[in-house]
């Protein structure tokens, strides 16, 4: 065999059997780079700057360099994704037909993955971002946590979801959020009141200065002390009661939360590079965001949730756990339309309206991970939007996904 064959053969071998697979495509742009910092290197901030426009990039590629993180190591021998030719993809917006990198050069995405179950189909970065960067999560991380509340449940580290959350954490006791069921808070159904509008004088930005600066966290928490609902009547979105569930985890398990996701979720689905989760000075992870890993391992934990909790044969977290978790309620509190204008809500998890059931992790500035456990069609989006929350700023990727959906969202 000759020296080209050779190479050749090989090459077949690295790409799944396919010669014109290809791998991830970097691009050193993205839309309106220069704001961003790009004639700089997009310099990293400090924790006072880390959020101005030019240093957003690095915050959003290096946040655990900014805050004490705890690692969650990798697996030994990572799970391989196969990969095929990238194909041609067009997405419907604003009444017109566009090619992907339309999309691209229209939105400031980190990074865009899209895989169908086990093979990748389409792997971009920009910004000068790599495969080798760990993104932060920001609220995608709730989901997380939710799903590792199921674990626990299974293991009988915790016994019910109607437990109270003092029950786990006696710093609770006397509390409204000790008094609120963990069923309530895996809802946010809580009734308790919590501000998050993202101004930097709400009550996400009390709660983080409190946490960042050495704060207990369960007096953290406690401070919201007034229920303005009655429990399991209205959905309001607040990071405080995923802040509540992760004590309660903590308590429950007995190991820190990026310990327990390492040992029941990160290693046995063969996450190829360590990810970290900020902690606050107690050591305590915030579970409410700040999760940090890289894109394919967000694939990963994509497709873990599109076979509903199951890897290779073997079921990390339980399937009716998942399913509870990303189911719609026909009517009620959590209902599209009513949790929210367009999504529904689970535990910890946005709903998409309709069937078939189909649900996305999301996080501010525009983290998302869209799951559609029927065709096992995963889209994971990371990017550095200007603002926290945008109006109308998720009508864009759900046209891209939707368009994903009808071209390869058949099982």
């Amino acid at each position: 065999m000759t020296r080209f064959a050779v190479l050749a053969f090989v090459a077949l071998l690295l790409v799944g059997g396919d010669a014109q697979a290809q791998g991830p495509v970097f691009s050193p742009t993205g839309p309106d780079a220069e704001g961003y910092g790009a004639a700089a290197g997009f310099p990293p901030g400090t924790v006072l700057t880390a959020a101005q426009q030019e240093h957003l990039v690095a915050t959003y590629s290096h946040f655990d360099e900014l805050v004490p993180a705890r690692v969650v190591a990798r697996a030994a021998a990572p799970w391989p994704f196969k990969r095929v030719a990238e194909p041609a993809i067009f997405y419907r917006f604003g009444g017109q037909r566009h090619p992907i990198q339309d999309y691209l050069d229209r939105n400031p995405a980190t990074g865009l993955l899209i895989a169908k179950d086990d093979t990748i189909l389409y792997e971009h970065y920009q910004y000068a971002r790599t495969d080798r960067d760990r993104l932060v999560s920001q609220s995608m991380a709730k989901t997380i946590a939710a799903m590792l509340v199921g674990i626990a449940l299974a293991e009988g580290s915790i016994k019910s979801t109607d437990d109270l959350a003092a029950s786990y954490v006696p710093a609770l006791a006397g509390t409204e959020y000790g008094a609120t069921t963990l069923r309530s808070l895996l809802q946010m159904t809580s009734g308790i009141a919590f501000s998050e509008v993202y101004d930097n004088a709400d009550d996400i930005a009390q709660l983080s200065r409190d946490l960042v600066e050495g704060k207990d966290p369960a007096a953290s928490v406690a401070r919201f002390n007034t229920r303005v609902a009655p429990a399991g009547a209205r959905f309001q979105y607040a990071s405080s009661e995923t802040e509540v569930l992760g004590l309660v985890l903590r308590a429950a398990t007995g190991v820190p939360l990026a310990d327990y996701l390492r040992d029941k979720i990160w290693q046995p689905i063969g996450a190829e590079a360590d990810a970290s989760w900020v902690i606050d000075h107690t050591g305590q992870e915030l579970a409410f965001c700040c999760f940090n890993a890289v894109l394919r391992d967000y694939a990963r934990l994509g497709r873990l949730l599109a076979h509903d909790g199951a890897w290779e044969g073997r079921q990390l977290i339980p399937r009716q756990w998942v399913l509870d978790a990303t189911t719609l309620s026909a009517d009620g509190p959590l209902a599209p339309g009513t949790a929210t204008p367009y999504f529904g809500y689970g535990y910890q998890t946005f709903l998409f309206p309709g069937a078939p059931r189909r649900f996305a992790l999301m996080g501010i500035r525009g983290q998302i991970i869209m799951v559609d456990p029927a065709s096992k069609l995963v889209m994971v989006h990371t990017a550095v939007r200007k603002q926290p929350s945008e109006e109308g700023s998720h009508a864009e990727p759900i046209a891209l996904w939707l368009s994903l959906l009808a071209q390869f969202g058949k099982p």
